[in-house]
């Protein structure tokens, strides 16, 4: 299959970009209900945890929550979406960002997340080609958005979304797809010790809290897949986005007050690093050899 894929890339680029594009936004429009339910259903589960450890009587028995199940549906009118009505960015162009029945404006986030994932698929595979390597990446992107936005969102991120791809980048480190596994056993390691190190250390000398443990699994998670050697520039680059991109935030008006996360700031770089790490090793390098 991959060998038919990587041909009709060579034969027809354009199609298979527009390929990868579409199914970009599907995959977007589905980011789009995690962002959304992931971490409401991770509330419902930490009450439900409480109130057993609390000994206090279980709740009535709700409908189910999950990213299936309800239906998606306006949340000021409670009109069920209908599908047509859901189709990535096309459905809000033709409904001119707006609920079919009450003419709420729908918040342009969503078609945001879905044109950005699309484009960012098509990047990956630009870089990686309509391969097995490619294809993995697809799925690490799509973690490292889903993630970036639910920390932005809640300052939390998932272990449902950062374990999974933790082991699934040392299962496809073990075909040396990206890394050899060693590097990547060793990356998963010292990505997670090294932010848990500059965190007890914040914690000792201030006694406040610098970084959750979402951060640490989440860099563990990028040395998984990019193995030991690829941190050092993760965390470099990672600082230069957090100082760039909050300090244009609170430019902007963000209350200074307001804690910033550095999930995103980390899944930015790590994604830069995936794709370009190794052209930016060697530039560096050549440049300090002057």
């Amino acid at each position: 299959m991959f060998e038919y894929l990587a041909l009709l890339q060579a034969e027809l680029p354009a199609l298979v970009y527009v390929i990868v594009f579409c199914f970009g936004l599907i995959i977007g429009s589905f980011l789009n209900v995690v962002i959304l339910r992931l971490p409401v259903m991770m509330q419902n589960e930490w009450q439900g945890q409480a109130r057993e450890i609390l000994e206090l009587d279980a709740e009535a028995p709700q409908q189910p929550f999950n990213l299936v199940y309800p239906n998606s549906r306006c949340p000021t009118c409670e009109r069920g979406i209908q599908p047509w009505e859901n189709i990535p960015l096309l459905s809000y162009v033709v409904l001119r960002g707006r609920c079919a029945g009450c003419g709420t404006p729908i918040s342009i986030r969503y078609p945001l997340i879905e044109a950005f994932t699309a484009l960012l698929a098509v990047l990956v595979i630009w870089v990686f080609g309509a391969t097995p390597t490619g294809m993995v990446c697809l799925i690490l992107t799509f973690g490292l958005i889903a993630a970036s936005v639910i920390d932005y969102d809640h300052q939390l991120i998932p272990d449902d979304i950062t374990l999974p791809l933790l082991w699934l980048g040392l299962v496809v480190n073990s075909f040396d797809l990206i890394v050899p596994l060693t590097d990547a056993f060793w990356g998963a390691v010292a990505g997670y010790l090294s932010l848990w190190s500059v965190y007890q250390l914040f914690k000792l000398i201030t006694g406040k809290e610098g970084m959750g443990f979402g951060d640490f699994k989440l860099l563990a998670m990028l040395g998984a897949w990019m193995g030991w050697q690829a941190l050092p520039l993760i965390i470099i680059l990672s600082s230069f986005a957090g100082a760039i991109i909050g300090g244009a935030l609170i430019a902007l008006g963000r209350d200074r007050a307001k804690p910033i996360p550095f999930g995103p700031y980390l899944a930015i770089a790590g994604f830069v690093a995936l794709l370009w790490g190794e052209a930016i090793t060697s530039a560096y390098l050549q440049f300090a050899a002057f």
